[in-house]
């Protein structure tokens, strides 16, 4: 969902066989990825995954880890945009596993239920604006501002297809707030996600990969696709969204660990807008998109005490 970079969205979990309890699953081995609502090109994601799997392996994780996270992504500038925003980031990142309240490249959140099949959670991420002077199809509309979503979100492990690897199906639903001259609520999305990790024995080098479609009330949906009549112009026509389908998507990202406080990503996807509610807005352009990043994480800083499970 439409701005074209998240800074938060991911949450590590271990990859653990389905219904073996935490003491067995520690020394099974530990897995991560990340999670994604709407259409933003998750650079946090590949990075969630690196750090959240940079400890992995037979010790547990550290109760904190803090460091700066340096990157790079070119993603459409909205889903179904025909202009692309490309940006470099560096951002500080601090993560805390601690047994209910969670802070990490997935937001601050809290767990509320938790076993070794089912987790619902509830969390907080947000995003960058897009500014509309860089969108042709937006010129003179108002900018596309800073996005935070809470919600909450169900996680159901399907399965161990390998021990070093699992199956999980996401289910988040979140409200979008947006933040620019106050707070705007701008509706409700969710994302129903299919995910499957898998690393290798050591922990030194991480893979997942998602398929996912991406639904939106008609409140966000015309945030991105509406036209109201003071922006109405020849070729921009007025125009008042429908809820529905947003998107759906394909991605994979990797990571390598280069030492042991330093970590290497990337992350690819492809985004397909042709089923998308919103065909006929005059701000709809592609019928796809693609995005890309690539970074390094750099731990500058954890704690002696383990994270609890």
């Amino acid at each position: 969902m439409g701005c074209p970079v998240r800074v938060t969205e991911a949450v590590e979990r271990p990859v653990r066989p389905v219904g073996v309890r935490a003491g067995r699953a520690r020394q099974a081995g530990k897995q991560c990825a990340g999670h994604a609502v709407g259409s933003v090109p998750r650079l946090a994601a590949a990075a969630a995954l690196a750090v959240a799997c940079g400890a992995a392996g037979a010790a547990p994780l550290p109760l904190w880890e803090a460091g700066i996270g340096l990157g790079a992504v070119s993603t459409p500038a909205y889903p179904a945009s025909a202009d692309r925003s490309s940006r470099a980031l560096v951002l500080p990142f601090i993560i805390y596993r601690g047994e209910v309240i969670r802070s990490d490249q997935g937001g601050i959140g809290a767990r509320v239920l938790h076993s070794d099949v089912y987790e619902l959670d509830v969390g907080f991420a947000a995003s960058l604006p897009a500014r509309s002077d860089d969108v042709a199809a937006r010129q003179g509309m108002p900018n596309l501002g800073p996005l935070g979503e809470f919600g909450p979100r169900l996680r159901v492990n399907l399965g161990n297809p390998t021990p070093a690897s699992r199956l999980r199906l996401d289910l988040p639903v979140r409200t979008v707030i947006e933040v620019r001259g106050g707070l705007h609520k701008r509706g409700w999305v969710t994302e129903p996600r299919l995910i499957w990790e898998t690393r290798d024995a050591t922990g030194q080098w991480t893979f997942d990969a998602h398929v996912a479609a991406a639904f939106g009330d008609r409140s966000i949906n015309d945030y991105f696709y509406g036209v109201s009549t003071q922006y109405a112009t020849a070729a921009r026509p007025t125009y008042a969204a429908d809820a529905g389908l947003i998107l759906t998507r394909i991605g994979a990202s990797t990571s390598y660990k280069v030492s042991e406080d330093v970590r290497v990503f990337a992350y690819t996807r492809y985004e397909n807008y042709s089923a998308s509610a919103n065909k006929a807005s005059p701000l709809y352009l592609k019928s796809s998109g693609t995005s890309a990043g690539i970074g390094l994480l750099w731990t500058l800083g954890r704690s002696s005490t383990p994270a609890a499970r």
